[in-house]
């Protein structure tokens, strides 16, 4: 399984990701629609768990992701550094922060 933390932005995500099975791990800036949709599709056939802030304008990834049939989860800043400190994991709002708590 891939599984990728996304930090959303208005006009791009940075996103740090790990594929659990050969161990490829990495961090991408992705420009919103052309780039993000030429990586999310590139990944169609696999299992990916995506990781991302609670925002407003993100309806059209959601859309996509869903589409994709990859797993979404969402959840508030707060909640990700709870889980992080309770893990001892850093504590900077970042997306390999999200991919740890993933």
């Amino acid at each position: 399984m891939m599984i990728i933390g996304c930090d959303f932005h208005p006009g791009f995500q940075q996103i740090a990701y790990v594929e659990q099975e050969t161990g490829e791990y990495g961090e991408r800036r992705l420009g919103h629609r052309g780039e993000a949709l030429a990586f999310y599709r590139s990944l169609a056939d696999r299992a990916v768990r995506i990781g991302v802030e609670a925002t407003g304008n993100d309806r059209w990834f959601r859309k996509l992701i869903s589409e994709l049939g990859h797993e979404l989860l969402v959840g508030t800043p707060a909640r990700f550094m709870l889980r992080l400190r309770a893990s001892g994991g850093r504590t900077s709002g970042t997306p390999a922060t999200f991919c740890d708590c993933l």
